[in-house]
């Protein structure tokens, strides 16, 4: 029977993700995106009294409906999706940050156009990751509270189908071997501290990314009074991660822009 199981394993075909595929895909991770061609302001505001997270928010600026999304706060729940008559739904690429102004979305909803963010996109080629690296990357994950639904996530990131080490990217164990901190959840106040010694021991030039709409934002549990708020509340954070939680190829995503984005700041220096 094992070795029923291990020719048939062998046999089957290649499953290992192509970067292609991964760069920038958020299939599977829930979060809403906007036709804005569609969006009326009914539909918008009805959207906006769905979401429970204060995700989606309608103002008027000069006359004008704005519709604005906050990928930082949205769990991706479908509440907007199910009200939205098609002009909201699940996105098959979400943009992660490098700032966490560039988690906000914005549309004129009478005019039906998106009002672009001036952050420049990362380049997806495939070619150009291992110059990104620049050979190897270790990671730390730090748990600042979460559910560990983004520990799942990121787990999923070093099997077979996404195989992050392709990359040179690797998970260490200590913050004295890390290049990176990949910290989740709302920081709860029991683990400030431990976050704080953590991004300390880790040494300089490093890198923070915050993971999950409970590390950009504090997510649910933002209000919580035994919550000390979100990852950039509490250490310096380079790049954020939307979701909820976010998928691999969207971890991956955000991994790779934060470095791209070293790199050129690093050649304007």
């Amino acid at each position: 029977m094992i070795f029923d199981i291990v020719q048939r394993s062998l046999s089957s075909p290649k499953v290992l993700v192509s970067i292609e595929e991964l760069i920038a895909n958020s299939l599977g991770s829930r979060i809403p995106d906007v036709h804005a061609i569609a969006l009326t302001v009914s539909i918008a505001r009805r959207a906006v009294d769905s979401c429970g997270i204060s995700a989606l928010a309608i103002d008027e600026v000069d006359g004008r409906s704005i519709l604005s999304l906050d990928y930082g706060k949205c769990t991706g729940c479908g509440h907007c999706v199910e009200v939205g008559e098609g002009a909201f739904f699940q996105a098959e690429n979400v943009a992660c940050g490098v700032s966490r102004l560039a988690l906000v979305r914005r549309w004129d909803v009478e005019h039906g156009v998106e009002i672009l963010c001036d952050e420049a996109a990362l380049t997806s080629a495939a070619r150009e990751i291992r110059s990104i690296v620049g050979g190897a990357l270790n990671i730390r994950q730090v748990d600042g509270g979460s559910c560990n639904g983004c520990e799942a996530e990121i787990g999923a990131l070093t099997n077979p189908y996404y195989d992050l080490e392709r990359f040179g990217i690797h998970f260490v164990a200590s913050p004295k071997h890390a290049d990176m901190l990949l910290v989740t959840g709302p920081i709860t106040r029991n683990m400030a501290e431990a976050v704080k010694r953590t991004y300390e021991a880790t040494p300089s030039p490093k890198l923070v990314v915050a993971v999950g709409a409970c590390g950009c934002s504090g997510g649910i549990f933002a209000e919580s009074p035994e919550v000390a708020g979100s990852v950039d509340s509490v250490i310096p954070v380079d790049a954020f991660i939307p979701g909820c939680p976010p998928t691999p190829a969207m971890l991956l995503t955000g991994i790779l822009r934060v470095l791209s984005h070293r790199q050129l700041r690093g050649r304007s220096l």
